[in-house]
């Protein structure tokens, strides 16, 4: 089967209610593919962080303090939470552009769910409040390839018997993964 063909699977595999895919991609998960293997590894196979954390604490204080009567929350099919401004845009907040790619492409994901899934076209807004900084994500033929290779990367990892080789990355030290990657 062609790396085409687990995308197309994967779609139709969400299109189709009498099927569900092997793996219900998560905006998170596209954030982590592109954060660290490893840490969507863990998170895929169950081994899950604390959530209550001062930076994720911290993270979910500035998303629903932020933008809060321009947009509604939405969640679609059970596992992909959007936010919509009044403009129509989806929109995804995050506290710091220090990650920028992986946030981009969690929102490049919502977008292209949205098309692939459910046909709806939008277009999306990247969000860092506490620089007071917006983009403007657009899902063209580019961008779509990038999810595309995505979907097919956080397949690949999520269906390893263990996680992807150990990586030293410059924010290991604040993962909340770090004891389990450097024990």
């Amino acid at each position: 089967m062609s790396s085409t063909d687990v995308v197309e699977e994967y779609v139709q595999d969400e299109r189709d209610p009498s099927r569900s895919p092997n793996v219900p991609i998560t905006g998170l998960m596209v954030q982590y593919y592109h954060v660290c293997k490893r840490e969507l590894w863990f998170m895929a196979n169950g081994i899950d962080i604390d959530r209550e954390t001062t930076n994720i604490q911290r993270g979910t204080h500035v998303d629903e303090t932020s933008y809060g009567t321009s947009r509604r929350s939405f969640m679609i099919d059970n596992r992909i939470q959007l936010d919509i401004l009044d403009s129509g845009d989806v929109m995804e907040v995050k506290v710091s552009s220090a990650l920028e790619k992986p946030a981009r492409m969690q929102l490049l994901f919502y977008l292209w769910y949205l098309r692939e899934i459910h046909d709806i076209d939008k277009d999306g807004v990247l969000a860092y409040p506490t620089e007071r900084k917006r983009e403007s994500v657009v899902l063209d033929e580019t961008t779509t390839a990038e999810v595309e290779s995505t979907v097919r990367g956080v397949l690949d990892v999520v269906g390893r018997d263990s996680p992807p080789q150990l990586e030293k990355k410059p924010y290991c030290g604040t993962c909340l993964y770090q004891d389990l990657c450097w024990m």
